[in-house]
């Protein structure tokens, strides 16, 4: 039988050898040691409801069969010969997701984070217009690296003590905490009819890119209004400014769509992906059309980017999400979980707004005059991780239940849920 230091040796080695940056959820935290579909079991033998998927990384389940084989397989054949070698899985990857991908995107180079994606993306977009200059939105997060951190707009991520210049913020289309106290449909899209200003007003009018979540996922799952993209696309089109996506959390089914941007009915010019199209292999990919990536012709690799057992992953990956049908189920079952915690808000204000898309869904959890409960919410959260439901938490404010679960996740799991968080609700509100 396997034997394990537990959580508080965990911790105690974490406090002496782990950079301080990196926190963790729970005051009393479990080691988890296992994973198995939508399930995760800790050093105990103890068995938990992963609604939070790793961050929406796990969207086809822990140590899906199907997919771990395919890396099994892949690591007794060829581990690794970096991308600057010719191997199968790395164009056939790029191939598919040609396929998959919205619009004339076809063209795509692999890195392993979604931070490296972005930065990528940004730099593509730079080559591209030959602008420097990027706009990014309020509450959106898009990576640690200088540039992708100087534009990610929520402070508590923002370590760098030297800003980048030429970065510019739109306020977030939220409508739930509009930043310009107005209201949807009323307001006219303001939130991006103020983009115009900005290129207009605060910066050079020479734009490289526009970069944006299609949900702003640790901004607290915040989804546009349905024609947020298209005004958006229309203003940037008239400054020559390129549209990057970030589906990094987003993407591969998770909303009901292969991608979340097809929600909205707009073809971005770059997109970035990375979590899910590994299923928990590190693999990320930035992708556009022919006529903005043949721009990129000066040498530029990644060691480890697309090798051959990551691309082995995101071939299984996208295999599984077809044949399995994800897109459906996150369909149905994003809808019985969001009706869900529409009804438990109706009894309970502690939930001030239920908002997402597919199996992408927020729970604002207010007080009585809207301000943030985010002191309850952790409360909820450990009472829901002690009885067997791990559940995420985001926001600006950290006051948002994020839930996000393998993609897989049926019905009776979403309905034992449902009724524990309210009595957890009850207990705490």
């Amino acid at each position: 039988m396997t034997s394990y230091i537990g959580p508080e040796k965990i911790l105690e080695k974490k406090k002496k050898y782990i950079m301080p940056c990196l926190g963790h959820f729970y005051q009393n935290p479990p080691e988890f040691v296992k994973g198995k579909m939508q399930y995760l079991y800790d050093n105990t033998g103890r068995e938990y409801v992963d609604f939070f998927a790793g961050v929406s990384v796990i969207n086809c389940g822990h140590c899906n069969p199907e997919i771990t084989k395919a890396v099994c397989d892949q690591v007794n054949d060829l581990q690794h010969v970096c991308n600057i070698y010719l191997t199968e899985n790395f164009v056939n990857l790029a191939e598919k997701l040609a396929e998959v991908t919205p619009g004339a995107l076809q063209k795509s180079f692999f890195c392993s984070t979604g931070t490296e994606a972005n930065e990528g993306a940004l730099l593509l977009a730079q080559l591209y217009t030959g602008n420097d200059e990027f706009i990014g939105l309020r509450h959106g997060l898009h990576g640690r690296t200088k540039l992708t951190m100087n534009l990610t707009g929520i402070s508590m991520w923002r370590t760098d003590p030297h800003p980048v210049g030429g970065i510019h913020f739109a306020p977030n289309p939220n409508c739930y905490r509009c930043p310009l106290k107005r209201s949807y449909p009323e307001c006219d899209l303001e939130c991006a009819n103020m983009i115009e200003d900005i290129i207009s007003y605060a910066t050079s009018d020479k734009v490289a890119a526009f970069i944006a979540e299609p949900i702003q996922g640790n901004g607290g799952i915040v989804v546009p209004p349905k024609d947020y993209f298209k005004r958006v696309r229309e203003i940037l089109a008239k400054h020559n400014t390129l549209m990057i996506i970030d589906e990094v959390q987003t993407g591969f089914a998770r909303t009901g769509k292969m991608f979340a941007i097809e929600n909205f009915g707009v073809e971005p010019d770059i997109m970035t992906m990375a979590k899910a199209l590994g299923n928990g292999v590190p693999i990320s990919a930035f992708i556009a059309s022919p006529k903005i990536a043949d721009i990129y012709v000066k040498p530029g690799a990644s060691t480890l980017g697309g090798n051959p057992v990551s691309t082995a992953a995101g071939m299984a990956v996208l295999k599984y999400i077809l044949e399995h049908d994800l897109m459906k189920n996150a369909q149905k079952r994003g809808v019985q979980l969001k009706e869900g915690l529409q009804d438990i808000q109706k009894r309970h204000p502690l939930i001030g707004d239920v908002r997402g898309l597919g199996l992408m869904v927020g729970a604002e959890l207010v007080n009585k005059d809207k301000s943030p409960a985010a002191d309850k919410l952790d409360k909820i959260a450990e009472e829901m991780k002690d009885r067997g439901f791990i559940i995420g938490k985001n926001g600006v404010f950290r006051n948002v239940l994020a839930f996000q679960p393998p993609l897989i996740i049926t019905e009776n799991n979403i309905d034992n849920m449902l009724d524990t968080l309210e009595n957890a609700i009850k207990k705490f509100e």
